[in-house]
């Protein structure tokens, strides 16, 4: 059964957090991995767990008043396709109803694209909304 939670279950180790972005294939939080967990650790995380078993979080940065950014939205491939993910955004659409802006960058797969549009995201185009600037250092 799973269950999600605002606050990080105990039985969640530094390494179940790691072996999740692992697995799908976000090695870039690898690199550092002490500063992914500071990340997390400074952020409000939803937890998806079955059992002792993290399968899934979403991550976010956030005023609490006027914008929420979604960072990490991730479920381990043996639980996706089980509405887990979908799970996680409603309940942080939820959770932050009152903020007035859901900002998130992705990938442009159309799987991808797919899932973000049934969940009432609208993709950013100039004629849309604005645009959309972004600087990575990594």
């Amino acid at each position: 059964m799973v269950t999600y939670t605002w606050a990080r279950p105990t039985v969640i180790t530094d390494d179940a957090i790691l072996a999740l972005y692992q697995s799908v294939g976000w090695t870039a939080y690898l690199n550092d991995p002490a500063n992914t967990l500071a990340a997390l650790a400074a952020s409000p995380v939803l937890w998806a767990t079955d059992g002792p078993a993290l399968i899934g979080l979403i991550r976010v940065v956030t005023d609490h008043h006027t914008i929420v950014y979604v960072q990490d939205l991730l479920v381990a491939p043996a639980h996706q396709r089980q509405h887990i993910g979908r799970s996680l955004m409603t309940q942080l659409l939820a959770h932050f109803a009152a903020v007035g802006q859901v900002v998130l960058l992705t990938d442009d797969a159309p799987r991808t694209q797919a899932f973000y549009t049934a969940l009432g995201f609208t993709e950013v185009t100039p004629a849309a909304y604005g645009r959309a600037f972004v600087r990575d250092t990594r």
